[in-house]
């Protein structure tokens, strides 16, 4: 089977983590995004992965490859500007089988693709969405279906008076048959796979699978901290987390630990804890991350070669490659810190402020 991924917008939500790094190669859990992705694709046959690129492409070539280490054939086309979904999908028509998923690159999940895909046959479906139940529809396009899964229409984000009946909105989960190809404008076109496609195929053999498990977006900062914490938990289905379920919550390996590590927690190699430091729970650190003495790191993410100061707290936030930040801040909050920020000491950053690639802060610069 075979999978076409949208992975070319440029998340600009997620800078300045994304500043210099594609979104699907940003770490998460000590891995790239994507591979989470194609780990659930190979669960359900998928072994065939076109992967559609924009922004950062070489990026993102760089890091997966021909896909082999995911166990997948991996291919790449590359758009020379941003066409819209359903242009992204018309742009790779020429690699795509009879049938294949199409899927949203911004999406964490382990929903059954193999059940929606043998709805998909039962129904000589021409295109099925997956759909998911939400807490808050009013938040959402909603999709209704008929009682055959038929979809009956699509809504826009209802109104506060609304009447609201469904609670189903689309989960960026698509099985497409590729005759529907031939239905829409040339390749090179602006297309949207949401409003002009799907729209076009209603009573025309488009259906909603109703989907269960997690599911969540992670194109912003609280929703990539709420991932990875969700990862570490195990409430969605990943290797890592199972590995960490398999190891009292925390990995470790290559690590020096002369402090205090509470999990979960996942550590990469090279990592160094000083003494009095405390270092969990829900936290991720990249390879070479050093903790000083009596430093405290909770509920946040270090990439690869981040420092941090002597009695510095962070808490909540998000800190790129190669930070150093210095002793006795308070860095918190949602804050977010790009590659190569140098935050001098006696600082304290909160209420998600950003500090975008290679600035550096005196002493005492910021106090929020």
């Amino acid at each position: 089977m075979q999978a076409l991924i949208l992975a070319g917008g440029q998340a600009t939500r997620l800078r300045p983590l994304t500043s210099r790094l594609p979104k699907p190669v940003v770490p998460l859990v000590g891995q790239p995004f994507i591979s989470y992705m194609l780990e659930w694709l190979g669960r359900h046959g998928v072994d065939d992965v076109v992967m559609s690129c924009g922004f950062l492409a070489d990026g993102v070539r760089a890091v997966l490859g021909d896909g082999s280490q995911f166990g997948v054939r991996l291919r790449y086309v590359e758009e020379p500007e941003p066409l819209g979904t359903g242009g992204a999908l018309k742009f790779a028509e020429d690699l795509l089988d009879e049938r294949f998923f199409m899927l949203n690159g911004d999406v964490l999940t382990d929903i059954d693709l193999s059940a929606q895909l043998a709805q998909h046959e039962r129904t000589g479906a021409r295109a099925t969405l997956a759909l998911i139940p939400v807490e808050d529809p009013s938040a959402y396009g909603l999709v209704r279906t008929h009682a055959d899964s038929s979809v009956e229409e699509f809504l826009e984000k209802p109104g506060p008076d609304a009447e609201i009946d469904t609670n189903l909105v689309n989960a960026g989960a698509y099985i497409i048959e590729r005759e529907v190809l031939a239905e829409m404008a040339p390749a090179g076109s602006v297309i949207s796979i949401e409003r002009d496609l799907f729209p076009a195929l209603v009573s025309r053999g488009l259906h909603g699978y109703e989907a269960s498990g997690y599911w969540l977006d992670i194109g912003t900062p609280e929703r990539y901290l709420q991932a990875t914490f969700d990862i570490m938990e195990g409430l969605v289905h990943t290797a890592v987390g199972s590995r960490l379920a398999g190891a009292a919550k925390l990995l470790h390996d290559g690590a020096l630990i002369s402090g205090r590590l509470v999990g979960p927690a996942v550590l990469g190699e090279g990592c160094e804890i000083a003494r009095d430091a405390i270092v969990g729970g829900s936290v991720v650190m990249g390879r070479d991350v050093k903790i000083e003495a009596g430093a405290r790191i909770e509920r946040s993410v270090l990439l690869d070669g981040v420092t941090v100061g002597a009695r510095t707290r962070v808490t909540g936030a998000i800190v790129g490659a190669g930070v150093r930040i210095g002793a006795n801040c308070h860095v918190e909050d949602g804050t977010m810190l790009g590659e190569g920020v140098r935050l001098g000491s006696e600082n304290t950053l909160s209420a998600g402020v950003r500090i975008f690639p290679d600035v550096s802060l005196p002493d005492g610069a910021i106090r929020f």
